[in-house]
């Protein structure tokens, strides 16, 4: 017997309670699907979103969340989604190709509509074996154990003694209600490493929207100094620690290492059951940090329709042709950094 007909739609207020309830029972969903995403993009970046849904008999089976990214020096393009690093088409898993199909051809007239040089899809895994493709990127992920001290034991030994050390050092966890003590982690951080700072704005929506499910963590020593941070996500029972910032103080305490053990340690005893260790670049400090943690890098697909470019772009500090520029951002002062990084950071997504 024939299905039946599937219908596409753009995500009006009157559906997004519909549309999230589906993301939260959707296997294939992440947190980065929610519809809170949209007026974030908007409201913050300026970027203007696209939320597609297919709907069979009445029921959402399928959702695909764009914007819309302008940039003179980074190209045009729509992308699911900017600043999120998971996207693509969540759908329910006996949703039928027909329905990756119906979006699909949506997406593909909304570019041509649009006029952008390539449509991205950031998926978990693999859609189109034949699509062009980044594989610069991995993720970390890892099944939390029911038990505290198990969790501690699964950490390789020679990590297991960095997290040790910091709990020597006498490191205090906190659970923040606000970002200030975050982002000025955060914005040094970055700036050491040449990178533009997105807006405070960002950070202060994040929290605002999300409520609980956006977690500040910050680790401070005995005398209450601030040394590390991070940002992290609940969804469903995952945890995903996603913005982070250290002081220069914290490597020879072992905060960063601290940090993480105690977001995990209060991810387990919150119910947790995976560990989202989060995106890294291949080959890069990030990337062998996890590894050393005792995840395995899984390849993210991020597929992408190209109609005004050769190849994929490669708007990462990875590229060699953004060296000079990291070069002089490193050397400006932190208030000059902070006022500059958003008007910048806001095309990269």
């Amino acid at each position: 017997m024939d299905r039946l007909p599937i219908h596409v739609s753009m995500l009006t207020p009157a559906e997004v309670e519909r549309w999230d309830d589906f993301v939260r029972r959707c296997p294939q969903a992440t947190f980065f699907h929610l519809s809170a995403w949209r007026d974030i993009l908007e409201g913050v970046f300026k970027h203007r979103s696209f939320y597609l849904y297919a709907e069979r008999a009445g029921d959402i089976v399928a959702v695909l969340p764009l914007a819309e990214v302008r940039s003179r020096v980074f190209g045009h393009a729509l992308t699911s989604l900017p600043f999120c690093v998971y996207g693509g088409i969540a759908a329910d898993v006996d949703a039928g190709p027909e329905v990756f199909h119906m979006l699909e051809m949506r997406a593909e007239a909304l570019a041509t509509a649009l006029g952008v040089q390539h449509t991205e899809y950031r998926n978990l895994k693999p859609v189109h074996a034949d699509w062009p493709r980044q594989e610069l990127y991995v993720t970390f992920r890892k099944a939390l154990l029911p038990d505290v001290e198990a969790n501690m034991l699964a950490i390789p030994r020679k990590q297991r003694a960095m997290v040790r050390k910091g709990i020597k050092n006498g490191l205090v966890s906190h659970v923040d209600d606000d970002i200030e003590r975050f982002f000025a982690l955060y914005a040094d951080n970055v700036l050491r490493h040449g990178t533009p700072a997105l807006p405070k704005a960002f950070f202060e929506r994040l929290k605002a929207v999300f409520g609980e499910a956006c977690e500040v963590l910050t680790v401070t020593d005995p005398a209450g100094k601030p040394l590390s941070s991070v940002l992290s996500f609940y969804f469903r029972d995952e945890v995903l620690p996603y913005y982070a910032g250290d002081d220069t103080a914290a490597r020879d305490l072992a905060a960063n290492d601290f940090k993480y053990w105690e977001l995990m340690r209060r991810a387990c005893e919150r119910g947790c059951k995976v560990f989202d260790y989060g995106r890294s670049k291949v080959g890069t400090g990030p990337y062998s940090f996890k590894k050393n943690w005792g995840f395995e890098p899984q390849p993210l697909s991020y597929e992408y329709r190209l109609y005004k470019r050769d190849s994929v772009p490669q708007n990462n500090p990875m590229n060699p042709k953004y060296r000079a520029f990291i070069a002089l951002w490193k050397r400006l002062p932190i208030g000059v950094a902070n006022r500059l990084g958003p008007h910048i950071v806001r095309n990269l997504g």
